[in-house]
């Protein structure tokens, strides 16, 4: 068999093993279900390619250990007999459906073409056939690889039947070395840019393979193998993005003319995790300045905690700010420490497992070298299916977010201005972090007590309620300090005004 001798005769020990790992699984499926009970449902894309040659790989070798043969073809009779399912669509690329058709000539496979919705065509395809199995070409990563294993029963409210994934574990990388190494055909698009296809609707080539030509005012494009980082696969997708809000917006959508009055307030709450903080050994002042620097883009802090490190402790606290807030900011419990339960206590919270992440895991290598060995692997252990990394060439280390929360790890002020900086620069193209209309600010302050300022202050809450209006002293004997915060310059000094008026010339004055 061609791709078993390929693969054999490659010094790539990780798509070695990666191929011996996929295999096993094929040849366990085979085992346990008949041919007849089996499918393998077919796209086009270069996923599903990578698991058709792996399908013809594992089935020659199940009928070659089951008929005892020396490994050759005549002897085995070999055909591929594994039921093909397509689901054609009106929206799909014209050069997905050629190279579909033309490889079911090639390998002379049986195919089953469905022209409905997924759900509704598998549903008529398992009362029409036995089958029991289907073999899928789903990678951590994907959409839909959330709380898969490679045995993962169908989901509820659909037919019944097992769902399995050989290439689960497997990369962008991976599939490519696959692809080259074994030298089989893939779809043209591929050729041309395009690293992850969906629909004519919601793919475009990956500007990030762009070849900068000024002779020529059509865009050329790298092949989709050259793409430096596996993790930008679908930044070719053309997709509508949720906003902290909820407000969808399409990716051509200019942020900067956008009016974030219509959005309401955004807020915010800041997790620091880190015993040390709450047995006073350190101060926490990343707080402090995270705060500020939200603040400075129109964000309300509405919650601030510190808990310990502890997995419990984490999620709970995640659990209940994530729903409440439209982002949250987590920092410390970041790294190969036992007490580093950071990322565990927010997998927790969000009701996912933490799976490896190959492509972080090959990232911290080349970070760290070989310091990252043995356990040290457990640091690219991320929650599955709803991670992004966030890369910015100033940064060290990728940022993590996973849905509404962002994972900050920055140790000191320094660093948590640099990860800021560039969260801020990339939230121009992601809508990550909208910047609003800032607050601004007011302090006047006073020898007054808190009893002849306090019934003032009650009535000029009232009068401003768009205002945030508090008091405090610096020291017991100092001076009474009212801040006045808010986004309308206007109505913050009407405000101030209005105090003055309450009581004799001088009694405040303003510090700046």
């Amino acid at each position: 068999m061609e791709i078993d001798k390929a693969i054999s005769e490659s010094d790539d020990r990780r798509l070695r093993t990666k191929y011996n790992n996929a295999i096993y699984v094929i040849q366990r499926a085979l085992a346990l279900y008949s041919i007849e009970e089996v499918a393998f449902s077919f796209n086009g894309g270069k996923d599903s390619t990578v698991l058709l040659h792996l399908l013809r790989a594992g089935f020659f070798l199940h009928k070659v250990e089951q008929s005892h043969s020396n490994g050759d073809l005549s002897d085995c009779g070999f055909t591929f007999p594994i039921r093909t399912i397509y689901f054609e669509s009106s929206s799909a690329f014209p050069e997905i459906n050629s190279f579909t058709y033309e490889i079911a000539s090639d390998y002379n496979l049986q195919m089953d073409i469905i022209r409905q919705d997924f759900k509704s065509g598998l549903e008529a395809l398992l009362k029409a056939k036995p089958i029991r199995a289907i073999f899928l070409g789903v990678r951590i990563g994907d959409p839909t690889a959330i709380g898969q294993e490679q045995f993962s029963p169908s989901s509820p409210g659909w037919p019944p039947f097992m769902r399995v994934n050989p290439i689960l574990d497997w990369s962008y990388r991976d599939v490519w070395a696959f692809l080259l190494t074994c030298k089989v055909q893939y779809c043209s698009l591929y050729d041309r840019g395009y690293t992850s296809i969906g629909s004519t609707h919601d793919t475009v080539p990956n500007a990030l393979l762009c070849i900068n030509n000024s002779t020529n005012s059509k865009a050329q494009f790298r092949p989709a193998y050259l793409l430096p980082d596996g993790r930008l696969e679908r930044a070719g997708r053309v997709k509508k993005f949720s906003t902290a809000s909820g407000l969808f917006l399409d990716i051509n959508t200019d942020l900067k003319s956008m009016d974030p009055h219509q959005n309401g307030i955004f807020t915010a709450s800041v997790i620091a995790v880190g015993d040390e903080i709450l047995f006073g050994t350190v101060e926490d002042q990343l707080g402090l300045a995270l705060c500020r620097k939200l603040h400075s883009i129109g964000w309300v802090v509405a919650h601030i905690s510190i808990v310990r490190n502890d997995v419990d402790s984490v999620a709970e606290e995640v659990d209940r700010r994530k729903l409440a807030n439209d982002m949250v900011f987590v920092y410390g419990g970041i790294g190969p420490l036992p007490s580093d339960v950071t990322v565990a206590g927010i997998a927790k919270a969000l009701g996912v497992r933490l799976a490896p992440d190959e492509e972080f895991e090959e990232y911290l290598r080349h970070l760290i070298g070989e310091k990252c060995a043995g356990d040290r692997n457990e640091m690219a252990q991320l929650p599955e299916g709803i991670t992004e990394l966030l890369h910015h060439e100033k940064l060290p280390v990728p940022l993590i977010k996973c849905l509404n929360v962002v994972i900050l790890t920055a140790t000191n002020v320094n660093e948590l201005d640099q990860q800021w900086d560039c969260l801020i620069e990339l939230s121009g193209s992601s809508g990550l972090l909208i910047s609003m209309k800032p607050f601004v600010s007011k302090r006047l302050e006073t020898n007054l007590s808190d009893v002849e300022a306090a019934q003032p202050l009650s009535k000029l809450g009232l009068e401003f309620p768009d205002l945030y209006i508090g008091c405090y002293r610096k020291s017991r004997n100092g001076p009474l300090i009212i801040s006045f915060e808010g986004k309308d310059q206007v109505r913050i000094k009407a405000a101030a005004e209005a105090l003055c008026m309450k009581f004799l010339p001088g009694a405040f004055s303003e510090i700046s």
